[in-house]
């Protein structure tokens, strides 16, 4: 284990990138060049990383390079870490530019489609040494970011388990089932309960996301299957499997009216008390400084004049 440990810390970065331009390309040549070196040099650099791993990282073949297990495995690893240190670079010379602290968010698709552009806008004009770096996802990996300490602030749709962390009301939305323009459902705009939805095929997100959670248990709830036919990744995604009459969705409302107009699509109130939703704002307990602070009182004080509450659990 010693001996491993001394070889790795002889690693540098501009053969760790060599070795990922290789498994990119299959060829050592292209790599050198993309890596600016000549090619008897590059050939030594990962001769000599091979011999640090004690493992070789690709099959020498007459039409390139084809990555081993190991190879794959340094690969995957050389990318986090080469892009750790562009990230470092790249905060090191904001520090330069006056730009005092970057500060992670995590957030939901709903959170960032209704939501937090323009709040994220002010709060970069009110605070011009803070940096808030945005990364989106579904609202369970939203949580599971923030405890694994890849997020300050984290963004999402109440549902996840958040004991042990800091939870702030965020927003409200509330969920519509979006439908074609001359779907036999769009012929009333009265609310519908989603028992009475469950006979069409169904397109919705990927799983984690909120909405489906909810429509699973829904379904389950009323005894039925949900058949969900297309799983995709945004709004609009969606929005287009619907136009192409492929299933129906629902969506939250204030995301989607945009894009069902521009589509001329159809939208109906849900009935069920699951589709007013409320969005949290949350850190990691005790582990919040100042800079986070600041930006969690900033996104939450307007949801504090209606019905906030601030809780741990």
């Amino acid at each position: 284990m010693a001996t491993a440990t001394y070889n790795l810390a002889r690693f540098d970065l501009v053969s760790i990138r060599l070795a990922v331009a290789c498994a990119q390309s299959g060829s050592l040549t292209a790599a050198a060049r993309d890596s600016h070196l000549a090619l008897a040099a590059a050939s030594r650099r990962l001769r000599e990383l091979e011999d640090a791993l004690g493992d070789p990282l690709f099959e020498r073949h007459a039409r390139g390079l084809l990555p081993t297990a190991a190879g794959r495995v340094f690969v995957k690893h050389g990318l986090t870490l080469l892009q750790t240190m562009e990230q470092l670079g790249a905060e090191l010379a904001d520090l330069r530019r006056g730009i005092a602290r970057h500060i992670r968010l995590c957030a939901s698709s709903a959170a960032i489609s209704q939501f937090l552009p323009p709040l994220l806008a002010r709060y970069g004009q009110l605070h011009p040494q803070m940096h808030v770096d945005l990364e989106e996802q579904v609202s369970e990996a939203v949580v599971s970011t923030l405890r694994e300490g890849r997020a300050d602030v984290a963004v999402f749709v109440e549902g996840p388990d958040t004991a042990g962390l800091d939870t702030h009301l965020f927003r409200e939305d509330e969920l519509v089932l979006v439908l074609p323009g001359k779907h036999p459902l769009a012929s009333s705009k009265t609310a519908i309960a989603f028992a009475d939805t469950l006979d069409e095929e169904w397109i919705s997100l990927t799983a984690g996301a909120a909405m489906l959670q909810k429509q699973q248990q829904a379904a389950l709830a009323a005894n039925r299957p949900l058949k969900l036919r297309m799983q995709v990744r945004s709004f609009d995604a969606v929005c287009h499997m619907v136009a192409s009459g492929l299933g129906i969705a629902i969506l939250p409302k204030g995301a989607s009216l945009p894009i069902v107009k521009a589509m001329k699509l159809s939208w109906r109130p849900l009935a069920d008390s699951w589709a007013q939703r409320r969005l949290l704002v949350a850190t990691g307990g005790n582990e919040s400084d100042a800079a986070t602070a600041s930006l969690v009182n900033f996104l939450v004080q307007p949801s504090q004049n209606a019905k906030a509450a601030r809780h741990k659990q």
